[in-house]
């Protein structure tokens, strides 16, 4: 049981960076380049969510009892 929450913990931290940077795109068509993108992005907390979610992920399915 503890997989499955450590596993669902990640998958919405995942998703929850993941829409993040996705609504952070919208900053593209007002000017900024994706150098300045990925600059503001490497600044903003929940972002790291996406990287730290899908490892979360990866290592709770690497440890999960066969």
């Amino acid at each position: 049981m503890g997989y499955v929450f450590l596993f669902l913990v990640g998958f919405g931290m995942a998703v929850t960076g993941g829409v993040t940077m996705i609504a952070y795109m919208n900053f593209l068509p007002a000017g900024l380049s994706w150098i300045d993108y990925f600059v503001f992005v490497a600044g903003r907390v929940e972002c790291y969510f996406l990287p730290v979610g899908v490892s979360l992920m990866l290592i709770t399915l690497q440890r999960y009892p066969k």
